[in-house]
């Protein structure tokens, strides 16, 4: 498959999002903002960036109506969007496993929907793991503490071997962040996964399962990043982006038309 037509998009915006309460007692996390915007049209820039133009939001937990709501069918953002629901919070995996149906045969990305990239675009990214011959694949991102995290583990040649849950002995400090790069035979690989000790069936797993065969697909990011699911990172979050809209890095969020048609026909109502 060439770049002519480009990967499909995923977006995560399930789970129960425990770490922010009480923000999250009665909304969806994923509503919250990040300085001028609600925190889902920060993946979705991302994807827009490397040039996808269809895209699944996989739902759960709270506030799903408001979700459709805002985001309706992509068109304000020049996306064509659809939808699907998670019932219970089962995992990363198990979420990327009900999009099998709408990826088809083409390769996808993933992008999970509290995590905050502001950067460059990601065009020539998903360009080079499209035209490839990877299997699947990771941003990575440079952090000081690694050993909160899965840090990724590298040989001589610099081929991603593994990645290891919260090491008390970091043996990089490049951790993998929420963007995932996939084939369709990775459902395949989700469908034979047993869930975890907290009960889900873990991304880890799935990228474990193609590493060490130097066909997958690694960049680092030197953007910014933030995971916003803590209130910390959250605050942290909405500062970077706040600083990067002052540098002129973060252009105004998209201007919903039907808003303005809403508006436009209130207008003339009450004229």
């Amino acid at each position: 498959m060439g770049y002519d037509e480009p990967v499909k998009g995923l977006i995560l915006a399930g789970g129960t999002a425990t770490r922010l309460y009480p923000l999250t007692t009665v909304t969806n996390k994923h509503l919250l903002p990040i300085h001028d915007r609600p925190m889902l049209f920060y993946p979705i820039e991302t994807l827009r960036g490397m040039g996808v133009r269809e895209v699944m939001v996989v739902l759960g937990g709270r506030s799903v109506g408001d979700i459709v709501e805002l985001l309706a069918d992509g068109r304000d953002f020049g996306l064509d969007l659809t939808y699907r629901y998670q019932r219970g919070a089962l995992g990363i995996a198990h979420a990327i496993g009900l999009a099998r149906d709408f990826v088809g045969r083409e390769a996808f990305c993933v992008v999970l929907g509290d995590n905050i990239l502001i950067g460059p675009p990601l065009a020539d990214t998903a360009r080079a793991f499209e035209d490839g011959p990877f299997d699947a694949g990771t941003l990575l991102y440079q952090v000081p503490d690694a050993e909160r995290f899965g840090v990724a583990e590298f040989d001589a040649a610099g081929h991603v071997v593994g990645f290891e849950e919260k090491p008390a002995v970091p043996k990089s400090d490049l951790i993998p962040i929420g963007v995932y790069f996939l084939r369709p035979d990775a459902f395949g690989v989700i469908e034979g996964l047993s869930p975890s000790g907290r009960g889900e069936f873990e991304i880890t797993d799935v990228l474990n399962h193609y590493v060490g065969a130097g066909r997958f697909f690694w960049r680092r990011y030197d953007g910014q990043w933030s995971d916003a699911g803590t209130v910390e990172s959250l605050l942290h979050a909405s500062m970077a982006a706040s600083h990067a809209a002052a540098e002129g890095h973060l252009g105004a969020p998209p201007v919903a038309e039907r808003r303005g048609r809403t508006s436009a026909n209130g207008g003339a109502g009450a004229a």
